[in-house]
C-alpha cells in the first residue's frame, strides 16, 4: 500500500521553471507537479500516454534524441504553463490542438526538424515570437516570416530548392555545349576558307 504524501501549510518550495523561479507554500504544493526528462538520451519516440498527466503544468523534454511527431494527446493537459520539446529530433507538424492553451507561458519547439503551419495565433500563442520556432527550416505561417502556399511548397522547401537548382545546372551546361559547339563549327569554317582562297597553304 502506498501513502499518499501531503504537504502541510509550512512547507515551502521554490520550483525553477524555464530560468524563472517561483516559490509556492502550504496546501498548493499538492496541486504542483512538472516532468523534467532533459539530457536523458531518451530515444524513439513520445509516448502519447503523456497526454493523460493533465495535473502537470511544466513539461520539460529537451536535450533528447527523441524522434517522431509531437503527440497530438498533449493538447489535453490544459493546465500547462511550461513546453520544452527543444533539441531534440522532432519531425512532422505542430499539432493545431495546441492552440487551445490559455496557461501556456513557455513554448519551446527550436532546433528540430518540424514543418508545416505553425498553430494558429490565438490564446497563449498570440505571446509567442519566432524564437520559439529557431532552428527549424520548415515551418510557415505566423509569427515567421515565411509564408505558407495552398501547395504545401512551403512545407518542402529543400526539395522545391534543389530541383531549382538542378535544373538551373541544366540550363548552364545545354548553354555550353551549344555555344562550344557553335565555336567549334564557326573556327572549322573559317580554317576551311582560308585553304580554299590560297590552296598554297
Amino acid at each position: 500500500m502506498v501513502d499518499y504524501f501531503e504537504f502541510e501549510e509550512s512547507d515551502e518550495v521554490e520550483f525553477i521553471m524555464r530560468s524563472r523561479s517561483n516559490s509556492y507554500k502550504g496546501g498548493i504544493l499538492n496541486f504542483v507537479s512538472a516532468l523534467d526528462l532533459s539530457c536523458n538520451n531518451l530515444r524513439n519516440e513520445t509516448p502519447s500516454e503523456i497526454g493523460y498527466l493533465n495535473g502537470i503544468i511544466a513539461i520539460n523534454l529537451s536535450h533528447n534524441m527523441i524522434i517522431g511527431p509531437i503527440p497530438r494527446t498533449l493538447s489535453n493537459i490544459t493546465q500547462i504553463v511550461s513546453l520544452d520539446l527543444s533539441y531534440y529530433k522532432l519531425s512532422w507538424e505542430i499539432p493545431f490542438e495546441m492552440s487551445i492553451f490559455y496557461s501556456l507561458e513557455v513554448f519551446k519547439v527550436t532546433h528540430n526538424n518540424l514543418f508545416g503551419k505553425t498553430p494558429e495565433m490565438k490564446n497563449q500563442f498570440l505571446m509567442f515570437s519566432n524564437t520559439s520556432y529557431e532552428g527549424n527550416p520548415f515551418p510557415c505561417g505566423p509569427p515567421l516570416s515565411r509564408l505558407c502556399s495552398s501547395n504545401k511548397e512551403s512545407t518542402i522547401p529543400l526539395a522545391t530548392t534543389s530541383i531549382g537548382v538542378n535544373r538551373n545546372n541544366d540550363n548552364d551546361m545545354a548553354a555550353f555545349f551549344i555555344s562550344f559547339a557553335t565555336s567549334y563549327i564557326v573556327f572549322f569554317l573559317g580554317f576551311a576558307e582560308i585553304f580554299y582562297i590560297n590552296p598554297y597553304w
